[in-house]
């Protein structure tokens, strides 16, 4: 079972990371002279947060937890329970901001189009929605990196360093 959730963590994490990559992507390569075209790429990122980065997030959120349960070692590494709290952090990341600043980009295009508001106003929601991918993205990183390097050095509070007092032992 261990090994089983080692790997759909591993491929949830790839596919977070592919989704994001795609997203990014699609940002700086898709058309997006005409607001028809615009319309098309919001489309085309709605169908990639759809399909890919929402599940793979989930996947990989609940196969570490699930993991953390299931190897009970775990509970005593400080760098799970950093890994732990950056997925929880991603999550609401991808579901309020990297959302949220998706579907205003969208909604500042559509009054674009209608000639009610200025493409400087979708410039300044690109530019919120371009930060909220580079930290989710960053977040992802180092959660790979945590998992691929395990440091011995991070422990949980209870283990992190001895009373000024203690006695330790040889």
């Amino acid at each position: 079972m261990r090994k089983f959730l080692k790997i759909l963590h591993t491929v949830a994490s790839c596919g977070l990371i592919g989704g994001l990559g795609c997203y990014m992507l699609l940002l700086i390569a898709a058309p997006q002279e005409t607001p028809a075209a615009y319309a098309d790429l919001r489309q085309s990122i709605s169908a990639i947060s759809r399909y890919v980065l929402l599940p793979s997030l989930g996947v990989a959120l609940a196969s570490g937890l699930f993991a953390m349960a299931a190897h009970p070692p775990f509970l005593d590494k400080g760098w799970v329970w950093i890994k732990a709290a950056m997925g929880v952090l991603m999550f609401i990341l991808v579901l309020s901001a990297v959302g949220e600043s998706a579907n205003h980009a969208a909604g500042v295009s559509k009054k674009i189009a209608a000639g009610e508001a200025t493409p400087a106003i979708l410039d300044q929601a690109l530019r919120k929605e371009w930060y909220a991918l580079w930290v989710v993205m960053a977040l992802s990183i180092a959660n790979v990196v945590l998992g691929i390097w395990r440091p011995r050095r991070i422990l949980p509070a209870s283990q992190a360093a001895p009373s000024a007092g203690a006695v330790q032992p040889k």
